[in-house]
């Protein structure tokens, strides 16, 4: 049985990045910039933030966080993603999620320009993974395909399920494993039977936030589970599957944690740096993933540009909740 192992994945990215941005600055060029927009004191969401704080620090990206209130006017965050997307020092702006009651998400997303939306959830963003054009992907499940590219795991011809339909991980997810060839199969909570599709793939990825929910009879013999779920429980972190019961019947696995976590934040200074060198005019494409599902190409839109807030999907965009 293999373990994907994402924190040595997720390390030998950061060090591609470290070199990269070291290799900029001995050219006399700034670093990739990245802003943090945290409101409130969700202490989740400090828990985070200073993870990426870490990651930034560490591959020399430059960082910073912007604490807002809880307390403060929908206008007013709008107004200062706005003057963040006219900033040329600014490539990449994360709004941290969940928003305290009272403030619109997804308004706030899409007023994001697009080519600075590290997080990859913008309406545009989404649409060009749609499409299957290049364009900034969501962190998480191009953490997993990346993950999967590094173990040559095999997907053309292969039947993928994935359980869970969030706009942060499911569909993303459903769509870059299309993209890989996958043949896919999206379940949520009104599947019926559950189990039994499960069983069926021979790439099973849960993200539905339950903790334990996948267990050994829910799995095909020699399957390979991803792990998206991390779950606080009595016993500590655990995943969406029962790693300890799965283990003896698939032919690999995520752990959680040191799974698919640490290819998120990978993914996130991933995707600033091809922010960064998008917003320079430099030619790389990436400095280290080399996924199709991950690539980043030139991008219509240019530095500073805003869009409409019309946009306004059911999903809530704070919650990875199979819904």
């Amino acid at each position: 049985m293999l373990v994907l192992d994402g924190k040595t994945t997720a390390a030998r990215i950061r060090t591609d990045i470290q070199e990269a941005i070291t290799a900029l600055r001995q050219e006399g060029k700034r670093a990739p910039g990245l802003v943090v927009l945290l409101v409130g004191d969700n202490p989740a969401s400090l828990v985070y933030v200073r993870n990426k704080e870490a990651a930034c620090q560490e591959v020399g990206m430059t960082s910073r966080v912007l604490r807002l209130p809880a307390d403060i006017a929908q206008a007013a965050l709008e107004s200062t993603i706005a003057e963040l997307n006219a900033d040329p020092e600014v490539d990449g702006i994360l709004l941290q999620l969940p928003l305290p009651a009272g403030l619109d998400a997804q308004r706030c997303l899409t007023c994001i320009d697009p080519t600075k939306d590290v997080d990859g959830f913008h309406p545009e963003n989404m649409g060009r993974l749609v499409q299957g054009l290049p364009g900034l992907r969501p962190c998480t499940p191009a953490g997993v395909m990346e993950l999967l590219r590094q173990y040559a795991i095999p997907l053309a011809g292969k039947h993928a399920v994935v359980v869970g339909r969030s706009t942060i991980v499911g569909k993303p997810m459903a769509l870059m494993l299309l993209e890989a060839h996958a043949t896919v199969t999206v379940c949520h909570s009104r599947t019926p039977d559950l189990a039994a599709i499960t069983r069926q793939g021979d790439i099973l990825v849960a993200a539905v936030g339950s903790p334990c929910l996948i267990r050994e009879g829910m799995v095909a013999e020699g399957a390979v589970v991803v792990d998206v779920g991390i779950n606080r429980t009595a016993a500590g972190l655990v995943g969406d599957c029962d790693y300890a019961a799965l283990c003896a019947k698939v032919s690999a696995i995520t752990p959680v944690p040191g799974g698919v976590g640490p290819m998120t934040i990978a993914m996130l200074l991933h995707n600033t740096l091809t922010a960064y060198y998008q917003h320079t005019g430099r030619t790389e494409a990436s400095c280290c993933c080399s996924s199709p599902c991950t690539r980043t190409a030139s991008h219509p839109r240019t530095a500073g540009t805003t869009t409409s807030a019309s946009f306004s999907p059911t999903q809530n965009p704070s919650t990875g909740q199979m819904a």
